[in-house]
């Protein structure tokens, strides 16, 4: 046998290898170490770090640190870099410096919602949907129910468990109040049900139909083909007839005080 060929196969195999490894380097350089973002403008600033920011903000930079908006990085010439921190999201700070501070002076607001989008491109797109959060409208912005700064950062996850539907409740307070008979999907948080940001649904509904409730209350292989059982009871008629919280049935669907069926 030709040993050659071998040679070349382990030659192939081995660059190969390499190859591949050298990828996961880049992606985990790219993903994990650091964020290299398109850099907001205020004409005839320059950046002047964090520390600086540090000298009125330092409640904000110290939780801020901790968290992932701290990693993104604003380049300059070659491997430079030109900026990060906090004025990755609000732009050059000396002019703001120089001018002593001040709510929105020479510097990009916190609530200007535009300056997440850079980022989250994602987010921007669900804001256009029909149905949505009055964001680009101007009546809310990202940090009516965001903390960019990261404060909570170090909450025990079980108490941030504990609070997960508190953003929502700041306006929807009916909704998410105590009641006598709960819905349990209340304790995975709005967003087992709701896609927040923007939907093609009514109410910002992740599904429109009697599918969202069916998800977790349909039970496959009950009864005869072609019924649809939730607990012992047939369903397939009043499925019919509309959505489970429209029909007149399951009207009380975040909770109840006098129904455990979930009626009011």
């Amino acid at each position: 046998m030709n040993p050659q060929p071998i040679k070349t196969r382990r030659a192939t195999i081995a660059g190969l290898v390499v190859l591949v490894a050298a990828a996961v380097v880049i992606i985990s350089c790219a993903t994990i170490d650091r964020v290299v973002v398109a850099p907001p403008m205020i004409p005839g600033a320059t950046y002047v770090g964090m520390d600086q920011c540090a000298v009125c903000h330092e409640k904000e930079v110290k939780d801020f640190k901790l968290t992932e908006h701290a990693r993104i990085q604003i380049p300059g010439e070659g491997e430079r870099v030109q900026g990060q921190g906090c004025e990755s999201c609000h732009g050059p700070g000396s002019l703001h410096v120089e001018a002593g501070g001040g709510k929105g002076k020479f510097i990009i607001s916190g609530k200007d919602s535009e300056s997440c989008f850079q980022c989250h491109l994602d987010k921007k797109a669900e804001f256009n949907l029909e149905h949505h959060h009055p964001v680009k409208e101007g009546k809310i912005s990202c940090t009516s129910c965001h903390d960019p700064h990261g404060k909570d950062i170090n909450q025990a996850k079980g108490m941030w468990m504990a609070r997960v539907n508190e953003t929502c409740a700041q306006c929807h307070r009916e909704q998410t109040r105590a009641h006598v008979f709960e819905h349990e999907a209340l304790r995975e948080g709005c967003t087992s049900c709701h896609n927040v940001h923007g939907s093609i649904n009514r109410k910002l509904l992740t599904e429109r139909d009697n599918n969202l409730c069916l998800k977790c209350h349909g039970q496959i292989g009950a009864g005869a083909p072609g019924q649809t059982f939730i607990g012992s009871f047939d369903h397939t008629a009043f499925l019919q007839q509309g959505t489970c919280f429209s029909a007149g049935c399951h009207t009380a669907v975040h909770g109840s005080d006098i129904n455990s069926h979930l009626r009011y």
